[in-house]
């Protein structure tokens, strides 16, 4: 019998990206770059509650961080 994923614990990614605060093209790049696993159901994306646990992981260790560049400074010409 082929194993099934428990709907229960999935969750829209555009619900959840929407919690996060970011933008739908944001959670493209996240997933883009390997940062997020999304679940593809039918044309609609979704997120496991351990996919977004091991990016909460990820994220907090630091995985995701990069050094900040400092802006320029807008100049009146």
């Amino acid at each position: 019998m082929e194993k099934t994923a428990d709907v229960s614990k999935l969750v829209s990614l555009n619900k959840w990206l929407y919690q996060m605060g970011v933008t739908n093209t944001t959670g493209w790049r996240w997933r883009k770059k390997g940062a997020l696993k999304a679940t593809n159901i039918y044309g609609r994306l979704y997120i496991s509650e351990e996919a977004i646990g091991d990016f909460n992981r990820r994220a907090t260790a630091g995985e995701f961080a990069i050094a900040s560049k400092p802006g320029k400074i807008f100049e009146n010409n």
